[in-house]
C-alpha cells in the first residue's frame, strides 16, 4: 500500500532539505520513493511544494487532491492553500509560523486571521507546532525545517527513529550537524 506525504511551505524555508531527509529515510527502510519538487516564485518568497510518495512499487511522485496522508506544513496560510489534497483520515502538521506574502508585505492585503480554525473546521486532523523558537534553541532560526520534521517523524510508524537520525547525518553538513539533530530531538519530543 502506498502512502503519500506533502511538504509545503514559502521559498527559503528548507523544504527542500526536509524532503530530502524523508526521501533518505524511506529509502533506508527499503521502500520505493518517488520525489517531486514543484517550485513557484521559491527565490522570492513564493509557494514551494514538494510530493513524497512511497511503498512497495510507486509509479509517479504526483499526488491528487484528497490523496495525501500526511500534509507537513511550513506555514499557515500553505497548509490552507493545500488543504484540499489531505485524505478524509489524513493528518496535517502546521507550523504556527506566519510569513507574509506579497500582496501583504505590500499592503494591498491582510494576513487571513483563524487560518489554523478554519482548517479544523474543515474537519481535518491538525496538530500544530510553534517551531521558530523550538529552532531557535536549538541554534538557529534556520532549523525550522527539522524540527517540522522531528514532529512529523514521530507519527510516521514506517520509520524508526534510529533511521531518521541517519538520514539527517547524510542530508546535512557535518557543521550544521549537532544543532539539526537537536531540533529534530526537539519536534519528535513535542
Amino acid at each position: 500500500m502506498n502512502k503519500s506525504i506533502m511538504i509545503v511551505g514559502v521559498g527559503g524555508q528548507g523544504t527542500l532539505l526536509a524532503s530530502r531527509i524523508l526521501g533518505a529515510a524511506l529509502l533506508d527502510c527499503g521502500y520505493d520513493v518517488k520525489v517531486s519538487e514543484v517550485h513557484g516564485m521559491s527565490q522570492r518568497g513564493g509557494s514551494v511544494v514538494t510530493y513524497v510518495r512511497f511503498g512497495d512499487k510507486v509509479s509517479s511522485p504526483i499526488i491528487e487532491k484528497g490523496e495525501a496522508d500526511i500534509i507537513l506544513a511550513f506555514e499557515q496560510l500553505e497548509a490552507a492553500r493545500w488543504l484540499e489534497y489531505l485524505k478524509a483520515d489524513g493528518k496535517i502538521i502546521v507550523n504556527t509560523q506566519q510569513m507574509d506574502p506579497m500582496p501583504v508585505v505590500m499592503g494591498a492585503a491582510e494576513y487571513p486571521e483563524g487560518i489554523i480554525d478554519a482548517i479544523r473546521a474543515a474537519g481535518a486532523d491538525v496538530e500544530t507546532v510553534d517551531a521558530l523558537p523550538m529552532a531557535v534553541e536549538a541554534g538557529t532560526s534556520k532549523a525550522v525545517n527539522v524540527v517540522l520534521i522531528g514532529a512529523m517523524a514521530k507519527n510516521m510508524t514506517a520509520v524508526d527513529k534510529e533511521t531518521w537520525i541517519k538520514a539527517l547525518k547524510e542530508s546535512v553538513p557535518p557543521k550544521f550537524l549537532e544543532l539539526n539533530l537537536k531540533a529534530f530531538e526537539m519536534g519528535y519530543n513535542i
